[in-house]
């Protein structure tokens, strides 16, 4: 067998890192427990909706990229790039470091002297150090080790591998080499920084800085509100033409990193003696908003309909942890929380998107429907994304197909021009009193 590199996690991180180096001549042997993944490549098909990625599994050159449940008894691979989940706790908020533990497990039982060990995984800070390279050293006196943490945005994934700057946080200078001329096929732009704890925590502080961001504009919501003022007008008008940092306009902040990465970061700095607030605060302020947003929803439909809130019909648009860029991926996304405050309080709770499937609508606790079927008899609507598409709901579909009074309730205004101050239509927007 030629020289490969193994992707162990072929997700939303793993298969765009190992299509793209199949794609820049690297053999790739792909690792993946799902049958339905291991399927899916071999097929040539993308297992979930990334753009470009059904084509570029298409168009690589056969044998380029395999997809197995292990590792090749032999050769050791030139290197092994980790890419599983590290999910926190959803009792606990600590994180969950079963498959990164199983899967540096694989790594050590096929690596030689000379394989070199990726962990793209977001980690706490110190986990390469004290839960990998442990499990390396009993294989090799002197393991090739190096973080070099995912930062891509999905929707964006194969452009940004090849775009964004690659932090290398290495064990030591042969480790530094060795990611370095892993990572040059991909893109010029690499960042060497002095170790593999500064790596980590690189990561951890970009998606916290990110939650604390948007927290702040979740917070100008929940104050505008309450003043009967509207924040996204707040934030248009401090923006304008101002030089200083944009502040953020409010709405839900999702997705696996953004709902996940800060605790890792709190875990890191209080097993390090230090409580941070802020990154606190803004993960509380974050979380808030399905609670706040379906509170004020069902109190205007109770409020306006005349009719008990257990006999309506609801329609949830946006299944998916965000809108743009588009996805399939509902980890960490409003829908589940949302679904959990309404079930038992609607007699229908329906669901959409134009990316996820029926099943997994249904597995989050929306019956799946179209969009013209959900809105039919329908009393309510929450908008949970900012999905262009959504634009294409217009006043004479919402005044034609859903019952009086038709409230309307739109987490990111993608439908405020086509909706709000219509008669017949109660249009309620997310930071607006």
């Amino acid at each position: 067998m030629t020289e490969y590199v193994a992707v162990i996690g072929l997700g939303y991180v793993g298969l765009p890192l190992a299509v793209s180096l199949a794609g820049a001549g690297v053999h790739v042997v792909g690792i993946d427990r799902n049958p339905a993944v291991r399927d899916a490549v071999h097929s040539r098909r993308a297992p979930f909706y990334e753009p470009g990625l059904a084509e570029a599994l298409r168009d690589l050159p056969d044998g380029m990229l395999v997809a197995t449940e292990a590792l090749p008894d032999s050769p050791a691979p030139s290197a092994v790039v980790i890419c599983v989940g590290t999910p926190a706790d959803p009792q606990t908020l600590e994180p969950d470091l079963t498959q990164l533990g199983a899967a540096a497990d694989l790594a050590a039982a096929h690596i030689d002297d000379d394989t070199l060990v990726v962990v793209r995984s977001t980690v706490p800070v110190g986990t390469c150090r004290d839960v990998v390279l442990p499990r390396l050293s009993r294989r090799v006196s002197a393991p090739l080790l190096a973080f070099c943490p995912e930062r891509l945005i999905q929707g964006r994934a194969l452009s940004e591998l090849r775009s964004l700057p690659q932090i290398i946080g290495p064990l030591d200078e042969p480790s530094r080499t060795a990611a370095d001329r892993l990572h040059a096929v991909l893109t010029e732009r690499r960042v060497h920084v002095s170790s593999l704890e500064t790596a980590e925590m690189i990561k951890l502080a970009g998606n916290a800085h990110t939650d604390l961001i948007y927290g702040f504009g979740n917070e100008l919501a929940h104050i505008a509100t309450a003043l009967g003022l509207d924040a996204r007008e707040v934030v248009r008008a401090a923006n304008l033409d101002y030089p200083r940092p944009d502040i953020a306009p409010p709405g839900y902040v999702g997705g696996s990193c953004l709902t996940k990465d800060p605790y890792l970061l709190i875990h890191t700095s209080r097993a390090a003696g230090y409580v941070p607030p802020m990154v606190t605060a803004a993960r509380q302020v974050n979380e808030s908003v399905p609670r706040m947003a379906v509170e004020r929803f069902t109190a205007r439909l109770a409020d306006l309909t005349g009719r008990p809130v257990s006999e309506a019909k609801v329609l949830v648009c946006g299944m998916a942890y965000k809108g743009r860029p588009e996805t399939d991926d509902v980890r960490g996304a409003a829908s589940l929380p949302v679904a959990q405050l309404l079930q038992g309080q609607v007699k229908t709770l329906a669901g959409h998107d134009f990316q996820v499937p029926a099943g997994t609508i249904r597995d989050l606790g929306y019956e799946p429907v179209t969009l013209e079927d959900g809105l039919r008899d329908a009393d309510g609507v929450v908008l949970l994304v900012d999905h262009r598409r959504y634009r294409e709901i217009t006043s004479a579909m919402v005044r034609s197909l859903m019952r009086e009074p038709r409230v309307v309730f739109d987490l990111w205004g993608v439908t405020e021009r086509a909706l709000a101050d219509v008669p017949g239509i109660e249009y309620v927007r997310y930071g607006r009193g």
